[in-house]
């Protein structure tokens, strides 16, 4: 018996019927499938054109960095302070010299303790690594430099004896103009004999320049989960990333907003004496 279009009958003559590729062998869909699982897995392997940010590692200026003064202090007397001031950073990959996967990019997204920026916002296109390590560490000598100076400077005001007295400062991988002030105030407290921290761990963020203003910063909101994490109650914060700080303060923390450096030396020394509750605090533009 002939079926419509030619087709033969077998089931007449008692022949099972069969669907080619059945038995025989991987269907034309298993193959597509298991296909594009390698395509995706490739994928997820490959460069991404993403930076993931996350909290860093936090650094005590008033200690040490593999065996050496964070802040070493030429020509005058150390006095040493029982508390912490901490610089904060900001672990980055998907910049030059540390690549990051598309895989990197979706745990980001994934990880409410992470940040997931577009590269050319974090890096200008095309950067290439030795011209990134380079902007870093000339970043972080012009920080050195500024804060070296306006502690020298503050520490005249007050009638102390500078001359001769030099700093240095130096973390080992760490890069970037964000600890001008922490430096400033480190360098500051090792010299005054009061017990400027009261042994609390403070925190803190921001550039300082020539003229000793606290400058704004990147990842702050990354740098206060640091600083809760390694122990700080109080956070030193540039008044110009208030927007950033805002309702996003860990819970334990307490944010501090300062635009000087003599604001940030008062809160430090107010915060050291348990008076820091008055403190001036970043707030959103409606709840000032």
């Amino acid at each position: 018996m002939t079926l419509p279009h030619g087709k033969s009958d077998h089931c007449a003559t008692g022949a099972p019927e069969r669907q080619i590729g059945t038995l025989g062998g991987p269907t034309r869909k298993m193959l597509v499938g298991g296909l594009l699982i390698i395509l995706a897995l490739l994928v997820l392997f490959l460069p991404s054109p993403y930076t993931i940010e996350t909290p860093g590692p936090t650094q005590d200026v008033l200690g040490s960095s593999k065996g050496s003064p964070v802040i070493k202090v030429k020509g005058g007397q150390v006095h040493h302070d029982k508390g912490r001031l901490l610089m904060t950073t900001v672990n980055a990959r998907g910049i030059p010299g540390y690549p990051a996967s598309n895989l990197d990019a979706l745990v980001g997204w994934a990880d409410p303790h992470a940040t997931v920026l577009p590269q050319e916002a974090v890096v200008p296109p095309g950067q290439s690594v030795e011209e990134y390590r380079r902007q870093e560490q000339g970043d972080m000598h012009g920080s050195q430099k500024a804060a070296s100076a306006q502690a020298l400077a503050f520490l005249k005001a007050r009638r102390y004896d500078v001359s001769g007295l030099q700093f240095s400062m130096r973390v080992a991988d760490i890069g970037g103009p964000s600890a001008g002030l922490m430096y400033t105030l480190g360098a500051i407290d090792k010299i005054t004999p009061e017990q400027e921290t009261g042994g609390l761990t403070i925190a803190g963020t921001g550039t300082m320049d020539q003229k000793g203003r606290v400058g704004a910063i990147g990842g702050i909101q990354l740098k206060m989960l640091g600083a809760r994490r390694d122990g700080a109650t109080w956070f030193l914060a540039p008044a110009a990333n208030c927007p950033q700080v805002a309702g996003h303060v860990p819970e334990g923390l307490r944010d501090v907003r300062v635009s000087t450096l003599d604001e940030a030396y008062k809160a430090l020394v107010a915060i050291g004496h348990g008076q820091g509750e008055g403190l001036p605090r970043c707030t959103t533009a409606k709840g000032r």
